[in-house]
């Protein structure tokens, strides 16, 4: 039977892995994970409302994570977003040699802050467990020394410079996950080279093939789940390898086959439009302009 648990508060974190010390700041918290109880029943599904930034390792064996084995190993680091759903198929209170540290923070922290304008900046949030972060020894120190920073600041006195030095600590700490996974995908380049290929193939197909009448216009959750990856990963991947996201991928296969339809059949746009997969034929005709500088009906008489 599966359990879901939920938490609303950063305390009902020190709550759950039964720390006894006072949280003196009630919207963060920094927890190291090799001095306490997380043992967890299997088949658990675990939300927040707030962010977190988690490192783990469990010597020994492997953790489910939802569909997907996660390493742990030598370590990953997840980032989780709000409301985002973990979930826990192994008991993980079996394995008593592990360490680490997460990070917990709740939006009403950086709410009013500039760090807030920059988090839809940070698409590794939006990324799904499996796709973590594997980090260098070098990188984990560093990670290391800015959650021991971060740590230190919160056992000070709160006074009026707290919220600014913490949330310094926390962006720092986002900076760098940036950072590491831009090596991440660049390491990982042949792999990410079969994805891009894949996604071509498949986009290929789509639009060449009965797709289009039949499930309409191609989105980035459909082609990122044919490649099993989120959508958040796929476009950043495709970003760092071709310099265009999935977005923009799905347009430039639609927009090539717009051009072969209205030069090679004498289809009104109205009619290349519904045959495209789309509803109304204004938006076609807007799309068709922003890509190419040229309406349809342009583009067809200058060939």
């Amino acid at each position: 039977m599966s359990v879901s648990l939920h938490f609303s508060e950063i305390a009902d974190v020190y709550k759950f892995f039964n720390i006894d010390k006072p949280l003196k700041h009630p919207l963060v918290a920094v927890v190291d994970f090799s001095d306490v109880d997380e043992s967890v029943e299997e088949n658990t599904r675990i939300s927040g409302d707030y962010y977190c930034l988690l490192f783990k390792r469990y010597d020994g064996n492997n953790v489910r994570y939802g569909r997907k084995v996660i390493d742990f190993n030598h370590g990953s680091l997840m980032c989780i977003a709000p409301n985002q759903v973990l979930e826990m198929e192994t008991d993980i209170g079996a394995y008593t040699e592990k360490e680490g540290w997460g990070v917990f923070f709740h939006p009403d922290l950086i709410r009013n802050t500039s760090l807030q304008d920059k988090m839809n900046d940070y698409s590794f949030f939006s990324y799904e467990v499996w796709e973590a972060l594997h980090m260098s020894e070098k990188e984990k120190q560093i990670f290391y020394d800015c959650v021991q920073n971060l740590d230190n600041e919160l056992h000070e006195n709160i006074d009026q410079h707290t919220q600014n030095v913490i949330v310094s600590h926390i962006e720092l700490l986002l900076n760098y996950c940036a950072r590491f996974y831009g090596r991440q995908f660049i390491t990982r380049k042949s792999v990410n080279s079969t994805v891009v290929m894949h996604v071509e193939k498949i986009l290929r197909h789509y639009f060449s093939g009965p797709g289009l009448q039949e499930q309409g216009l191609p989105t980035v959750k459909k082609l990122a789940d044919k490649v099993n990856l989120s959508p958040g990963y796929l476009s950043d991947l495709l970003k760092k390898e071709t310099g265009k996201n999935a977005q923009d991928h799905i347009h430039y296969y639609l927009i090539e086959e717009a051009k072969n339809i209205l030069t090679g059949t004498d289809k009104s746009v109205a009619e290349v439009a519904y045959l495209l997969g789309f509803e109304y034929p204004q938006y076609f005709n807007k799309l068709f302009k922003q890509k190419t500088g040229k309406t349809p009906v342009e583009f067809r008489n200058l060939n």
